[in-house]
């Protein structure tokens, strides 16, 4: 069948901690039946909603992966994140 595909960029961004928390949750609802395209700098955020991670640098994809691989892994992280 169809999957429906929700495109967010940036929805944190600018919001107050207390709105972050419900788009957050409203987002984390949502994981189960829809497709996430997420495209957000606070990786904090990030990690605890994807499945995998597409890391950009100057429009190249310059890592691809699990997230859970960034979550528990700080030497991958380091490498990864800063160039």
């Amino acid at each position: 069948g169809d999957v429906e595909l929700l495109l967010l960029d940036e929805p944190f961004e600018g919001l107050a901690p207390a709105v972050v928390r419900e788009v957050f949750a409203l987002v984390q609802g949502l994981r189960g039946e829809t497709a996430i395209l997420l495209v957000e700098h606070n990786l904090d955020l990030a990690l605890a909603l994807a499945d995998r991670v597409y890391v950009l640098d100057r429009g190249s994809v310059t890592h691809e992966g699990p997230a859970r691989a960034l979550l528990s892994d700080f030497d991958l992280r380091r490498r990864v994140l800063w160039f």
